[in-house]
């Protein structure tokens, strides 16, 4: 008999006016044990980073999948999130027989698929997977700031904060600003 494979899913970066939207998948070696694994939000920055290295090191397999804030003024931010998570799946290294994703709606993987609401507090490879989706999101947006110095970046990740939307107001938007997000963009 077959050993079941489970892969967790889950994505960074859904409501933030600027960036990609960052989905990771993580398929979890029992025999490595990873304490400390939740949802990312309750993390530190700090203990984030250290569990980001944790995971990479000890998942039997992960993978990490983007879609571009492009990809998303395109598709809108629900299918570029799907996207996203099956760019993911499509990293790892052998194909899961079950993935339990992070939600209520299912992304159409190519294995079956159980959706999980706030499974990322509930599904130790989903916590994995939403740690690694958010460190390199927050790292990503971190370099954007060096490119585009003034908006604040590394501070706010793109999400609309006061101060995200007076840069904007001030300097304009970037190629990596979701423009159709331009309702919550332009909104005092």
């Amino acid at each position: 008999m077959q050993k079941q494979l489970i892969v967790g899913v889950d994505e960074a970066g859904r409501g933030p006016l600027a960036g990609p939207v960052v989905a990771a998948a993580v398929i979890l070696d029992p025999n490595q044990p990873i304490a400390g694994l939740m949802d990312s939000k309750q993390l530190s920055e700090k203990k984030r980073e250290i569990l980001f290295d944790e995971i990479i090191a000890k998942a039997f397999s992960y993978g990490i999948g983007w879609a571009s804030a492009e990809e998303i003024d395109e598709v809108n931010i629900l299918q570029a999130t799907f996207l996203a998570m099956r760019r993911a799946t499509q990293q790892l290294q052998v194909i899961p027989t079950l993935a339990l994703v992070d939600g209520n709606q299912d992304p159409r993987l190519e294995c079956p698929t159980q959706t999980i609401v706030r499974g990322d507090s509930l599904v130790p490879a989903i916590s994995a997977a939403s740690i690694l989706a958010k460190v390199t999101r927050d790292r990503w947006m971190q370099e954007l700031e060096q490119q585009y110095p003034g908006y604040g970046f590394a501070q706010h990740k793109g999400y609309p904060t006061r101060a995200h939307k007076a840069a904007i107001q001030r300097l304009g938007l970037t190629i990596f600003h979701r423009k159709s997000f331009r309702a919550s963009i332009v909104e005092k």
